[in-house]
């Protein structure tokens, strides 16, 4: 998946990302540190720096973080926009970060395994507690994922009674694929679908890393479906369906936190947990199209979840 979650393609790559992204968080994307060790522990429960990669997905998570964390009564600041995993990782090893959202499997096959060829959640998890440095670690996985899916119209969807890639089987041969030009030689793309589902499209398309050349040619039916990242919000605004991967062809991009070990106090262990426990992938998507297409606050939308799900 993109830079596993190609961090400079991002998650959203929309037309809108660009301008947004200098107006999310309410001015928060310095580093809001008071200049006091980040990681020493405090009365209160600790003392945190939540970081956020460069792009308003993973923003709104730290926002997120960051507001839970507060009302459990620790002193949590925000460092927002700090660029690629390249930038950020290192960071978080040295503790100048506590702790950042991340994507398992992209974490995994990019920093930490370059290898590995874990596909689910479970497994993807299991290679990382094996693999990561001595100074981080991770929490526990979100239910929440934005991982390449096969996805088409809702239109195409009931046509052919599509909800999985495996009922693709039978009409694949009709079909027009699109994805990024990588996509046709990617181990889990073109190769992977057809070893994976023993599906052979009609033919390829090469478009976008699930941006608006892809959503253009899907909605206006130049492609009959498409690689599509599950959390781009033209997926709910567009009305289109994202098709379930049974056999996970696509590696598992479950939303995360790491965390730098001192920083993980049970009281921020917990906290950070409780959030993802409650943050599903139609959550994610729904504040995704608030905050990207509506432009709404990312501190709002943080806080909304945050109270709706009693975390608050």
């Amino acid at each position: 998946m993109r830079m596993k979650l190609t961090y400079g393609a991002a998650a959203l790559t929309l037309a809108a990302v660009t301008a947004l992204t200098a107006c999310s968080s309410g001015g928060s994307s310095g580093s809001g540190s008071s200049g006091s060790n980040p990681l020493s522990g405090g009365s209160s429960g600790g003392s945190v720096v939540v970081g956020s990669a460069n792009f308003p997905e993973d923003e709104l998570l730290a926002q997120i973080y960051v507001q839970a964390l507060k009302a459990k009564g620790v002193n949590a600041t925000a460092k927002l926009n700090i660029g690629a995993r390249e930038v950020y990782y290192p960071q978080v090893k040295s503790g100048a970060i506590s702790v950042i959202p991340e994507y398992n499997g992209g974490l995994l096959t990019n920093s930490v395994d370059t290898k590995s060829d874990a596909k689910t959640t479970v497994g993807v998890d299991a290679a990382l507690k094996a693999k990561l440095p001595s100074s981080l670690e991770i929490l526990n996985p979100a239910p929440a994922s934005n991982s390449d899916a096969v996805t088409v119209t809702q239109a195409t969807a009931g046509k052919y009674h599509l909800k999985s890639i495996s009922d693709l089987t039978s009409v694949a041969k009709n079909l027009t694929l699109g994805g990024p030009p990588e996509f046709k030689t990617r181990p889990d793309g073109i190769s992977g679908l057809k070893k994976t589902y023993g599906l052979t499209f009609k033919s390829f398309s090469p478009l976008d890393e699930s941006g608006p050349i892809t959503l253009k040619a899907l909605t206006s039916g130049k492609v009959d479906a498409a690689d599509v990242f599950t959390t781009t919000p033209q997926i709910q605004t567009d009305h289109l369906v994202s098709l379930s991967d049974p056999r996970h062809d696509f590696a598992a991009q479950n939303i995360i936190p790491l965390v730098n070990k001192k920083a993980a106090t049970p009281k921020i262990t917990a906290a950070l947990n409780a959030v993802d426990a409650k943050l599903t992938t139609q959550a994610l998507l729904k504040m995704d199209t608030a905050v990207i297409t509506q432009h709404a606050n990312y501190s709002t939308v943080a806080s909304g979840f945050l109270s709706q799900e009693g975390l608050g």
